[in-house]
């Protein structure tokens, strides 16, 4: 019996080819036991996701990241598309969305900081670009950067451990929640491999690889 669900691996992550002929509820469910069956062979593992075989709407793309996240310990990190209309769309709709999140509610800042640059704010910031080594951001709630953490990074300024700093990728010089501080001497080392957030918890600042959506993580102050 031919198999309605393909998992084939790639140089950055997998393939998932689907049958175009199955319903799509009766897909989901293929994919669940699929992934159920192979969860030890993949392991706890961060990759891209490609789909393929059939056309799939962003709502249907979302549940079969929603299943096999559910059915293993796979993370997707994204999903890789060579439709250029459509990641030309995708990026319309994230820049829509931090236009309403900057209205409504910190700051955005968009563009890289290098060497010598300064950026404070009174509330959160998103950075949606790099901060270089030698660049600082200080912000009295959470700093989130939408590329690479190389520079120094101070969240929580006036005292507030709750806050975090999350970055798609770090290799800090330094960083600083509220009176927690954490000093890196090994130039480039990268923390962790992929997204990061840093956080304080009992008293302890902790360096963690991020398991949930990054929208998720922007609750601002």
């Amino acid at each position: 019996m031919k198999s309605t669900v393909v998992i084939k691996g790639n140089k950055y992550g997998m393939t998932v080819i689907l049958d175009p002929e199955v319903p799509f509820e009766k897909l989901l469910l293929d994919i669940a036991t699929k992934f159920e069956e192979s969860a030890k062979f993949w392991g706890s593992a961060q990759m891209t996701l490609t789909l393929a075989g059939r056309p799939m709407t962003p709502e249907q793309e979302f549940a079969i990241v929603n299943v096999i996240t559910q059915n293993s310990q796979v993370e997707i990190l994204c999903l890789v598309d060579q439709d250029a209309n459509r990641i030309k769309r995708c990026e319309k709709a994230l820049n829509e969305k931090l236009l309403e999140l900057s209205a409504t509610t910190g700051q955005f800042f968009r563009g890289t900081l290098r060497s010598g640059e300064q950026l404070e704010s009174e509330t959160s910031i998103v950075v949606i670009g790099d901060v270089e080594r030698g660049a600082k951001v200080t912000a009295k709630g959470n700093v989130i950067v939408l590329g690479n953490l190389w520079g120094s990074v101070t969240a929580g300024v006036a005292g507030n451990e709750d806050m975090v700093i999350v970055a798609l990728e770090m290799a800090p010089t330094q960083l600083k929640i509220a009176d927690q501080v954490r000093q890196f001497s090994e130039k480039g080392k990268k923390l962790g491999k992929g997204p990061v957030t840093v956080s304080v918890e009992n008293g302890t600042m902790c360096i963690k690889t991020m398991k949930k959506g990054l929208f998720d993580l922007l609750k601002f102050n």
